[in-house]
């Protein structure tokens, strides 16, 4: 069924874009977290945050599996933590710190001889700052959640690229987006994966604390491995001209 609108009913006056001024503020005053001078408008990481960047199929996989309930624990702090997307990347925000402990989280985790899409990005690093779907600012700012893609890849001298963790890959041009937006306060770290997590108590409960980054980690390299597996096959089969059934 389609939906029509009456021509003598005016439709919603959409808000005007924030500025790349208006922006910076609202990060630098609003959050407590540094820009980086010049354009386009960049995040320092390894402040107040460092960055996992991974494709966005393999990201957006790792946090619906998050999302779930496990156990008797909620999957309701995996909801909080920022998440943006660019370039068909997505880009997860841990704790400060997180990014140096990757290379051996991974090999920890019997990641480490496993080539993997996956970009951490810490102290002396940065991020193309994401702009808000619908967000207009001035007194405060709305944000809604979005889905768009374009950008580059996170870079910068703070790219951990420990065994195997590639440099980023470009993407199409556009802005970075937020699907998951920070909050408006300046204690949005407390939302944040850290590697001191697991079995913290949150407000709501046991385990409703920050999610731990060795249970991010494992998943988001689960699901990397498998994208990559999956694309292979189809490449392979693409070869051999036989047809793919999926189920």
């Amino acid at each position: 069924m389609v939906r029509t609108v009456a021509p003598t009913v005016p439709f919603p006056r959409r808000p005007l874009p924030a500025s790349a001024g208006e922006l910076r503020l609202w990060y630098e005053d609003a959050l407590g977290w540094p820009t980086v001078p010049g354009a386009p408008l960049r995040l320092a990481a390894g402040v107040r945050f460092d960055v996992l960047d991974l494709p966005a199929e393999a990201g957006g996989a790792a946090l619906e599996r998050l999302g779930r309930p496990c156990g008797g624990s909620s999957g309701a702090a995996w909801r909080r933590f920022p998440v943006a997307l660019c370039g068909g990347r997505m880009r997860l925000l841990v704790a400060a710190g997180s990014a140096e402990e990757l290379p051996g989280l991974l090999e920890w985790l019997d990641w480490g001889a496993v080539e993997l899409d996956l970009v951490a990005v810490g102290a002396g690093g940065v991020m193309d700052a994401p702009w808000p779907s619908g967000a207009v600012f001035g007194c405060g700012a709305a944000f809604g959640e979005g889905a768009a893609f374009g950008g580059e890849a996170a870079s910068g001298p703070g790219a951990v690229a420990g065994r195997p963790l590639p440099l980023g890959r470009g993407g199409s041009q556009g802005a970075a987006v937020w699907l998951r937006p920070p909050g408006p306060e300046r204690d949005v770290e407390a939302s944040l994966p850290t590697l001191s997590a697991m079995g913290t108590r949150g407000t709501e409960g046991d385990s409703a604390g920050p999610p731990d980054l060795v249970r991010l980690v494992n998943t988001v390299a689960t699901q990397i491995h498998r994208v990559r597996l999956r694309r292979a096959g189809a490449a392979a089969a693409e070869a051999d001209g036989q047809p793919l059934a999926f189920s």
